[in-house]
């Protein structure tokens, strides 16, 4: 019987957008955006639910400009 361990994770998805495995962390959205993967989805390598504010699965959203 095999262990699932810390070492045995499976990557849940695939998104493509870093095009490597493992995980990601930006501290806030302003590193996410200005390493380039900003905005981030749920199941995104660096998506945490502190950086999605509304709750909606996408973290780093673009500014809407109020008029």
């Amino acid at each position: 019987m095999k262990s699932k361990g810390k070492g045995s994770r499976a990557s849940s998805s695939a998104s493509g957008r870093s095009g490597r495995s493992g995980t990601a962390y930006y501290r806030n959205c302003a590193a996410a955006r200005a390493a380039g993967v900003a905005p981030l989805y749920r199941g995104d390598p660096g998506y945490r639910p502190a950086l999605d504010r509304d709750g909606d699965g996408v973290a780093c959203e673009p500014y809407r400009r109020r008029r």
